[in-house]
């Protein structure tokens, strides 16, 4: 064998069945060596951050890592936005960049980087293979990192003629560590802390937003009286009917402080302790409440299952009976049409066991409403922050999940950095239907020019947030990357549109023409309701976020 036909035995074999691609000419014998392996699947992407976002939405929901195959440092550059996302995200997955021929190198040729540094932005495990020989030792390496708690973006560089070099041999899959429980000393500290007096919450993220550690922690609450809050913006949050039900804390630092106002106790389960996204002048950029007490109950190293059992039982919660969400549905919308009437929909029509992929920015505000209800299903949120996530994430998502309906909403300023992975939904037939909220506009941005004070802001600076002129036809987009693609300019439409797209298989685009969720008067009144939430009585501020923020 040569290095890439021994490399891609090595993937195979350890379990890595699908490969999302972006390549260039030093990757080429990896490419010829596809054909040779049967068990892995080749996804061709037109944009490495269609590639990196497919991988990591296949990572979220197959728990283990997909390859992508990029080409030098530039095509890794390309993809890092979504790479980004991945870490943060802690998810599994294994770059495979190529590079050039080791003795091509000291010509310093055009396309020539430095790609361990720009990996190491994104990739906590980098290295550069030196010989065939050793590849797939390198690579069994590489899989074994990336698999582990926690899950991580690990990448190998292959430069080419090792790639086409002989002589080399498949390396058996790496023996992963499991995770170790929390010690006992640490459960008795946080089971007295949840039994004594005060307000308690949990924050929860990664691994215990999935329903057997919900099913625990439920019991929990329901033996302490804790809240149970999410991360702004989880990995991977399984909820609908029969699950308990869990708060996100809000993306506004504002809301968030109303959220974990008067806690006394905070325990953190597979987190990190609450900041703000972004500094705002003369705002506190960590909300953990003034003399709340923090509790670690498990890192991302650790066991969470197991450390939370170990609490349960501590807490005698074992027969306690937990709170779960009843089956309930919002209705069909009616009247004007807008984003709030497009969540309103899918709560009513999604069906059971649906994977939300969430990228709707301002647009969704009442989507976790209005889906609480619905049956079972999971929810893929923009962890990272960097957005053109969402459609990408669809992709990995439908191909780990080929028997669940995948439903990706986005922006329309959003869903631009990453449109060609329409193509790819097209080409493998992937059963997806894409909801672009099209309000021409950078919406969110319009909010955060509000919040963070910037002042002399008019004509030019608000151009820059603005998408009307030219207006995007996201129809004629999709159909030139052959997807069966309707506008919704009404309720009605829409729901015409969605009926269809859920009853029809392979993927769909809906164009929903709706007005921005905060326009006029109501932006410019939030960032003073938002500065004024802080002096209000508790009850009241909380009435004011849940009116904003369900």
């Amino acid at each position: 064998m040569n290095g890439a036909q021994a490399l891609l035995h090595t993937l195979a074999d350890a379990g890595i069945e699908v490969c999302f691609t972006n390549p260039g000419t030093s990757e080429m014998h990896f490419v010829a060596a596809l054909d040779g392996v049967p068990k892995m699947r080749a996804v061709l992407a037109l944009f490495e951050g269609v590639a990196t976002g497919a991988a990591d939405g296949y990572g979220r929901m197959a728990d283990k890592p997909a390859a992508t195959l990029l080409h030098l440092g530039c095509g890794l550059g390309n993809g890092l936005a979504n790479l980004h996302n991945a870490r943060k995200g802690r998810v599994p997955i294994l770059n495979i960049v190529g590079d050039h021929a080791t003795h091509h190198v000291q010509y310093d040729a055009q396309l020539q980087s430095d790609i361990e540094t720009v990996a190491r932005n994104v990739s906590p495990w980098v290295r550069t293979a030196k010989s065939t020989q050793d590849l797939c030792k390198d690579a069994a390496e590489a899989i074994g990192a990336s698999m582990g708690l926690p899950g991580q973006v690990a990448t190998l560089i292959l430069p080419a003629d090792v790639s086409w070099g002989e002589g080399g041999v498949p390396a058996a899959p790496p023996v992963i560590t499991a995770p170790m429980a929390v010690d006992d000393a640490t459960v008795a500290a946080i089971a007295q802390a949840l039994q004594g007096q005060g307000k308690k919450a949990i924050l929860l993220g990664g691994r215990a937003l999935r329903a057997p550690a919900l099913m625990v922690l439920a019991r929990i609450a329901a033996q302490t009286g804790a809240k149970l809050f999410a991360e702004v913006f989880p990995t991977r949050l399984e909820r609908g009917a029969g699950l308990p039900p869990v708060e996100r804390i809000a993306y506004l630092a504002e809301l968030a402080s109303v959220q974990l106002a008067g806690l006394d106790h905070l325990i953190l389960v597979d987190a990190k302790a609450p900041v703000s996204f972004f500094a705002y002048p003369g705002k506190k950029s960590y909300l953990v409440p003034d003399g709340c007490q923090l509790h670690t109950l498990a890192l991302y190293t650790q066991d969470v299952t197991g450390s939370l059992d170990k609490l349960s039982k501590a807490l005698k919660a074992d027969q306690a009976t937990p709170v779960l969400q009843v089956p309930k549905r919002p209705g069909l919308p009616r009247g004007k049409f807008t984003a709030d009437k497009v969540c309103k929909a899918i709560g009513q029509l999604m069906p059971e066991n649906a994977i939300l992929v969430d990228e709707a920015q301002t647009s969704g505000i009442m989507l976790a409403m209005y889906t609480a209800g619905a049956p079972r299903h999971d929810v893929l949120t923009l962890t990272g922050g960097a957005i053109g996530q969402g459609l990408p994430s669809a992709v990995g998502a439908a191909i780990a999940c080929p028997d669940r309906k995948v439903i990706a909403l986005a922006g329309d300023g959003s869903a631009m950095y990453t449109l060609q992975a329409l193509w790819t939904q097209a080409r493998e037939k992937l059963d997806v239907i894409n909801i672009i909220f099209n309000n021409r506009s950078y919406a969110i941005l319009n909010v955060e020019l509000q919040r963070v004070g910037a002042v002399g802001a008019s004509d030019k600076a608000k151009a820059q947030l603005d998408l009307r002129t030219p207006p995007i036809d996201f129809v004629r987009l999709g159909e030139g990357m052959g997807v069966a693609s309707r506008r919704a300019t009404t309720t009605e439409e829409f729901l015409a549109a969605f009926e269809h797209a859920l009853r029809t298989p392979g993927p769909h685009l809906i164009e929903a023409i709706v007005p921005p969720s905060l326009t006029g008067l109501k932006l410019r009144v939030l960032p003073h309701l938002l500065q004024s939430l802080a002096n209000l009585p508790q009850p009241i501020a909380r009435a004011l976020k849940r009116k904003i923020a369900p």
